[in-house]
């Protein structure tokens, strides 16, 4: 069994998409190996965390700054802290990150059409409506993640398949055991070496490459024969090419010369 380090859960979305209902999921899951767990929902702690504040921008980075506080005190205490919140803003996502340290976002996304018929509350069709000001992808903007440690797609992937994805990156990250994630899912998982993020997002790069060195090779060929200080003033890429034709006329500026020397 991994030593039972804790860690912080982040689950950003816009409202309705799921992240309690994963939330919920993911606790049950950990406790069922011994984790100690905590989770804190938006929706529930209003009252004791931040009564009395409203959903301006400022407002809302308070919110997610007391839930990040708390979410740190019980992290390095050895708990799981699980936190579904709207927390709208990546820079205050951003700051709970590093406050943190042990930290995973999980970006859980649904389109705004879904969300909006799948609403049992009516409160976005009351947003629409202008009956709630200052509601997150409505009249006010959800600025989602650049970077996440998992994203899921509530609208067309499940819990269940949602929850593995969190489980595969808390083994990938070392926060959670192949034999935990064993007695959780009933199957022998495989850690990902961090590095592999780097390098799928490095094979287009390979890939892309090869192409342009192949669309490289005629360019210092081209820049010989026009002459390096010629070819330096073509800038990027197209200019590069255009630099090379009109470079071409200069080649037989060499064959007079090397009719001076017949003479």
């Amino acid at each position: 069994m991994a030593s039972n380090t804790g860690f912080t859960l982040w689950l950003t979305g816009m409202s309705g998409t799921g992240k309690t209902t994963t939330a919920a999921y993911i606790a049950a899951r950990l406790r069922q190996v011994g984790r100690h767990v905590e989770i804190l929902d938006e929706g529930e702690l209003a009252d004791e965390l931040w009564a009395g504040l409203g959903d301006s921008k400022d407002e809302r980075n308070v919110i997610a700054g007391r839930l990040g506080f708390v979410a740190n005190v019980l992290t390095r205490n050895g708990v799981a802290a699980l936190v579904p919140c709207v927390s709208p803003y990546k820079a205050k996502r951003e700051e709970n990150r590093r406050a943190i340290g042990r930290y995973v976002e999980v970006y859980v996304d649904c389109p705004t059409e879904k969300l909006i018929e799948r609403d049992s509350t009516g409160r976005y069709k009351k947003a629409l409506n202008g009956e709630i000001p200052n509601f997150i992808g409505i009249t006010e903007p959800y600025e989602p993640p650049t970077s996440p440690e998992v994203t899921i797609h509530s609208d067309v992937e499940s819990v269940e398949d949602g929850a593995a994805k969190i489980f595969q990156s808390l083994l990938d990250l070392g926060y959670m055991s192949t034999e935990e994630l064993k007695i959780i899912t009933g199957k022998k998982m495989k850690a990902n070496p961090l590095p592999a993020k780097g390098e799928k997002a490095e094979k287009p790069e390979k890939n892309g490459g090869v192409k342009a060195r192949r669309a490289e090779e005629p360019k210092p060929a081209a820049a010989t024969k026009a002459k390096p200080a010629k070819a330096d003033k073509g800038a990027k890429s197209r200019p590069a090419t255009r630099a090379a034709r009109v470079a071409k006329p200069a080649s037989p500026a060499k064959k007079p010369a090397a009719k001076s020397k017949a003479r």
